[in-house]
């Protein structure tokens, strides 16, 4: 049992990891034992915050752009570089895009589509030969992606293509772990609720105490609570589920259910 939620010396990467969620996360494995690389466009920002996240561990700082296919190709080989193995990827890049309907533009639906998704499945293809090389017997490769209740629930804020594409990745990692459990390789996503991040900044300084009001747990999520989703997920205590979106979110979509 005192192995069981560990996840010491393994090589993780984490994208859209110099903030928000991806900090969070990012923070949690790095401070659990992981040799965590992290990634976002802006390389300055992403060197600082590995900087700041080596002061409790190692972490390694690969600036890229993930809305094309060739900045995940880019990204994978740069890494492949440095590791011959990757254990944990975590598909965490996003963007967001609100406006009324009436307004909504065909140009959000290319850029939000472009990192929310496709790169999910673009990166995942491309490590895949580090990840099958991560892969142990009892231990497999882990692929967790960052989904959104708001891909469970209708949202309340007009963010058509963040929500759907929020429920495409859902799907997608249905797709994934069934076509990837004989190769060894997990994959399951986590659901946030409402945490302190620049993505639901707007939407907390608006209605905070209204989304306070509709968790069960009654607070906003805390990184910890991001951080131990993913380590369960990535160490023997998860090793058997695949397949899986996990709410973390206070009970919110048990509202919808």
């Amino acid at each position: 049992m005192t192995n069981l939620f560990s996840i010491d010396g393994k090589v993780a990467l984490v994208t859209g990891g110099s903030r928000g969620i991806g900090l969070m996360i990012a923070r949690g494995l790095v401070e659990a034992g992981a040799r965590t690389y992290i990634s976002s466009r802006k390389a300055d920002v992403c060197d600082q915050v590995a900087a700041e996240l080596s002061r409790q561990g190692t972490c390694v700082s690969l600036p890229a752009d993930l809305s094309s296919e060739a900045g995940a190709r880019s990204l994978a080989d740069t890494l492949a570089r440095r590791e011959t193995a990757l254990h944990v990827l975590v598909n965490n890049a996003g963007a967001n895009w609100g406006a009324s309907l009436a307004e909504y533009p065909d140009s959000a639906w290319d850029k939000v589509l472009a990192l929310n998704l496709k790169a999910v499945f673009h990166l995942t293809r491309t490590c895949l030969p580090l990840l099958e090389r991560g892969a142990r017997p009892g231990d497999p490769a882990r692929v967790i992606n960052i989904g959104s209740i708001d891909g469970l629930q209708v949202p309340s804020l007009e963010t058509y293509a963040y929500s759907s594409s929020k429920a495409a990745v859902h799907h997608l990692t249905r797709v994934l772990a069934h076509r990837l459990a004989p190769q060894n390789i997990t994959v399951n996503a986590i659901a946030p609720g409402p945490f302190e991040s620049k993505m639901m900044h707007e939407t907390l300084e608006r209605f905070r105490d209204a989304i306070i009001a509709s968790c069960p747990l009654g607070r906003i999520g805390e990184p910890e609570d991001l951080a131990g989703a993913a380590i369960y997920l990535a160490s023997r205590a998860g090793a058997y589920l695949t397949g899986a979106v996990i709410p973390v979110d206070g009970g919110i979509t048990t509202r919808h259910a």
